[in-house]
């Protein structure tokens, strides 16, 4: 998982806690604590984190492809 955070190159705006938090939740679930019984809980919790860590580097979309008729040439 470091790498494919280190792939996203510099980190910016709340991209670095994400990361902090992706670590610190993967170490949890590497711990095994609980039994296992909290594993679900942190799965989805890590997955969650990663979704939103590489929803912030998610090209926007432009959905305007009409937007520069009225631009002379």
């Amino acid at each position: 998982m470091r790498d494919d955070v280190a792939d996203l190159g510099d980190l910016v705006g709340v991209e670095p806690s994400l990361s902090e938090m992706a670590y610190r939740l993967a170490r949890e679930i590497d711990g095994g604590g609980d039994d296992g019984k909290l594993l679900p809980q942190l799965n989805r919790e890590l997955r969650q984190t990663l979704a939103q860590l590489l929803a912030a580097r998610a090209p926007e979309e432009d959905d305007d492809d009409l937007g520069d008729l009225a631009a002379p040439e």
